[in-house]
Order: C-alpha cells, then structure tokens, then sequence
C-alpha cells in the first residue's frame, strides 16, 4: 500500500445509498487485486446513517429515516457541506484497525490546521476535536466510523466544512451527549465550501499509509 497508487474519485454530491453501493463494488474488486486502493471524496444529500452501536434514545425524535449500515461508531449525519471520505484501502499485515483509525485523525488535523483550525484528539472519542474554550464545550469537526473486511477498509471519516448544523439538534451525535459539533466555516467566522478543502485534504492522503 503506496500513496502512489491511490487512485482518487472525485464523484461530487452523490445519494447516500448510491455511494455505500459503490463502496461495496470497489471493496470486492480491491480485495480481487482487480483495482488499486481507491478513495472517493464526496458529498451526500442529507441522511441520517446509524453505526452498530447505535443507540435508540440516540435517534431523531422526530421520526426523520434513518439508514442503517455496518460501520463502527453510533449515529451520524451527513449532508452538503461536509466533504466525506470512504478509503478502499488494502491494510498492511498484521491488520492494525486502531493504528488506521489514529492516521486517518492525523489527517484530519493536518487539514484543519492548515486552516488556521486547532484540533486534536479526545480521549475514548474518535475523531478530530476543537477543544473547550470560551466559545464552548469540546466540539467535534470530523467523526471517523470504519469498518475492515477481508484486510480492506469500507467507509471513512466525514469533514464539516460549511455544512448546515442545526442537523445536529436533532439527534445525539455519534451517541455523545456531553459535548458540541462545529465546522470549519463555524471557527473561523468565514465560508469554507467543500472546494476549497478538497485540494488541501488531497495533499495529506499520503497520511493514511
């Protein structure tokens, strides 16, 4: 696994069950040897998806559908906005999920920091966080939720970058109920569309290998 044979899609704003469809055709023809380590950056209309661990007091009170899938973590939203990831990614022997998880973080820090964003890690918590400030509690900007079949990785990690918040007030972010969700655009008081951040996540891809 070389960032140089990383073949990357670009499919622009694409259904949320369309896209796990093309997940599943790319993870079985990589898993074949038929295709390279591929990622796809996108955007979804927005879903609400629920990881295995999802809880039912979780869930939009509101009886919004909920898309059931077979990654980690718990409930997630995803919509315009917010560019999303899904590494096809073959893991090296012996497969390390965590030391994966703790590269595809690092990648998402790097990202914001080059926005002048400080993130980091929280304890117990995947993903990249801005701390507890004056502004707020700890904040989530990117959630991570992964699943590896076969020594090949599905799903991926999910950046805010102008996307619409208020989502969030409608059910309990990845099961976390102690703690906020923001966005880049929401940090540095200034439109950050998916455009502008595509390039820059682009150039940090190396970091997963």
């Amino acid at each position: 696994m070389t960032p140089s044979t990383l073949t990357v899609l670009r499919p622009g704003l694409v259904d949320y069950r369309t896209a796990w469809d093309e997940q599943r055709r790319l993870h079985d023809a990589v898993v074949a040897g038929d295709q390279p380590d591929t990622i796809l950056l996108l955007e979804h209309p927005s879903v609400f998806t629920a990881g295995k661990r999802t809880e039912p007091a979780d869930r939009p009170s509101d009886g919004t559908p909920v898309v059931e899938v077979d990654r980690g973590g718990k409930i997630t939203w995803h919509g315009p906005g917010q560019l999303v990831g899904y590494p096809i990614l073959r893991l090296p022997d012996p497969v390390d999920v965590v030391a994966y998880v703790r590269r595809t973080e690092q990648l998402l820090i790097d990202v914001c920091a080059e926005f002048g964003v400080a993130t980091e890690r929280v304890e117990g918590r995947s993903g990249a966080w801005v701390r507890a400030d004056g502004r707020g509690p700890d904040r989530k900007i990117a959630a991570i939720g992964i699943r590896v079949a076969r020594g090949v990785t599905q799903h991926g990690f999910a950046l805010n970058c102008d996307c619409d918040l208020s989502a969030y007030d409608r059910f309990v972010p990845c099961g976390i109920r102690d703690a906020g969700v923001t966005s880049l655009s929401a940090e540095l008081g200034r439109p950050v569309p998916v455009a502008e951040v595509l390039p820059v996540l682009e150039r940090h891809l190396p970091t997963l290998f």
